[in-house]
């Protein structure tokens, strides 16, 4: 497992090949980049802030869930704070394990509660003003089978 939580450039190629293991089916990756642009609105650059020392831990915390939670063999959760450029990953998560389900499932549910949860903030700079960025909430049919999953538990 690692976890990593800093204002170095997260170097996702390395990572991903750092996770593979011969028992590995799959290897999962979302590498969130900033994009150059949010509901039509030019970005020129965005700064992470964190509660540094929370962060770090709920994101220890969610990795260490989600190898109990999922049939997956290893995570590797890191976050970046600071100024970042258009281009440049905020936030890599990969996933190994034997079956691809389970390292989308992991991969997914990783992003989606680390965005709910980790005290991380976004502040988006745009040619036309700066605003501090919500969460973006848990897909409908994340919810649902979540809450499927654990009524048949």
């Amino acid at each position: 497992m690692r976890v990593e939580l800093g204002t170095a450039i997260i170097p996702s190629a390395q990572v991903l090949e750092e996770m593979k293991g011969s028992t590995d089916g799959a290897v999962c990756v979302f590498d969130g980049i900033v994009r150059d642009n949010t509901c039509g609105r030019m970005t020129l650059f965005l700064d992470y802030e964190a509660y540094e020392e929370m962060a770090l831990s709920q994101m220890r915390v969610l990795a260490a869930e989600a190898l109990t939670r999922f049939p997956i063999r290893d995570v590797a959760l890191l976050h970046r704070l600071g100024r970042l450029e258009v281009g440049e990953t905020s936030v890599l998560i990969v996933v190994a394990s034997a079956h691809r389900g389970a390292a989308f499932d992991a991969c997914r549910w990783l992003i989606d509660t680390l965005k709910k949860t980790v005290p991380i903030w976004k502040k988006e700079h745009f040619a036309d003003g700066v605003v501090w960025a919500a969460g973006e909430p848990f897909p409908d049919e994340i919810v649902a089978a979540r809450e499927t999953r654990e009524t048949h538990e």
